[in-house]
């Protein structure tokens, strides 16, 4: 599994930002760095308060869980 991870920050407030994520299944990682953008501005179409500000695209661990 692949997650697409990105921070979002307020468009009105840009010291208030958030990690966000998007999760591919059938997908490689240079698939993920290549249509990061474009999945990207299809998430921003949506969250207009928004703006992003990183992103990058890495391997999910299943056995990981967060703390």
């Amino acid at each position: 599994m692949i997650e697409l991870l990105f921070v979002a920050c307020l468009s009105t407030a840009p010291d208030q930002c958030q990690e966000r994520s998007l999760l591919f299944t059938d997908i490689s990682p240079m698939t993920c760095m290549m249509g990061a953008q474009p999945e990207l501005a299809k998430w921003t179409e949506t969250h207009p308060a928004f703006r992003v500000t990183g992103w990058k695209c890495q391997m999910v661990n299943p056995n990981e869980k967060e703390v």
